[in-house]
């Protein structure tokens, strides 16, 4: 059996030859901290903590995590520059937490590079399963780079290249997170049908909780601001559609 060591801050330190992945988990609340990474580790993953924001960001750029568990409110400088700097370094899956149900603090999370979300207080089983989702979208994601679909696809001034995950909108470059991307395409394969929130969460996050509709409805105001508000329609009480030109 493999042998899994302990860092001098008690975070397990990645097992030789393991293939067990990284968490980062960002957090100044001990007791947060604590059953966040008592709950990963039992699930099998291997967990590093900080506790404010220049911490995050060094401990980022030297363990290289495979996910980060990243609180918005944090001493030095908050969770949202921490996701930029980071960001700018290496891509890398971010949950955010925030203690506001504040949908402008979701929106500027998404922002700068977020890919989900959770508002405090919020299950243990809930965020592990976020965890589960946000890794295999990862994994999908790297399988896609290396059996691409073929071709663009073009709806009106709208191009989806699915090959090299990029958005084009009237011939200028659109920048989507991963989660975007995904959410856009779920979209676009079935123009101007509705899908149900619960549909998209199914399909986009793997995740067949209707509590995290609001997820949802979040990343298509987030798309909205990038590709146009006008090309994606809300059906009230029902969910959404990607408007096209007419044939």
């Amino acid at each position: 059996m493999e042998q899994t060591h302990t860092s001098s801050n008690g975070a397990a330190a990645q097992p030789t030859g393991s293939a067990q992945r990284r968490v980062l988990v960002v957090e100044d609340d001990t007791t947060i901290v604590d059953a966040i990474s008592a709950r990963l580790r039992a699930e099998g993953f291997l967990v590093q903590t900080a506790n404010d924001g220049p911490a995050a960001v060094d401990a980022a750029e030297a363990w290289q995590p495979d996910l980060m568990i990243l609180d918005v409110m944090l001493p030095g400088f908050d969770g949202l520059e921490v996701c930029r700097r980071v960001q700018a370094q290496r891509p890398v899956p971010v949950l955010m937490l925030t203690a506001r149900d504040d949908e402008t603090d979701m929106l500027v999370g998404l922002g700068v590079g977020a890919d989900d979300y959770m508002t405090k207080p919020f299950s243990m089983r809930e965020l592990a399963a976020r965890v589960h989702v946000l890794l295999r979208r990862v994994e999908r994601a790297a399988l896609a780079a290396v059996t691409p679909r073929s071709g663009i696809l073009r709806l009106g001034e709208l191009e989806i290249d699915h090959a090299q995950r990029r958005v084009r909108v009237r011939n200028e470059d659109v920048h989507l997170t991963p989660t975007e991307f995904d959410l856009l395409v779920c979209l676009a394969n079935t123009p101007r049908a509705v899908l149900s929130r619960e549909q998209l969460l199914a399909e986009v996050w793997d995740w067949a909780d209707a509590s995290g509709t609001r997820t949802v409805d979040s990343h298509i105001k987030a798309l909205r601001r990038k590709i146009g508000a006008e090309r994606i329609r809300t059906v009230h009480g029902v969910g959404y559609a990607l408007e096209t030109p007419a044939p």
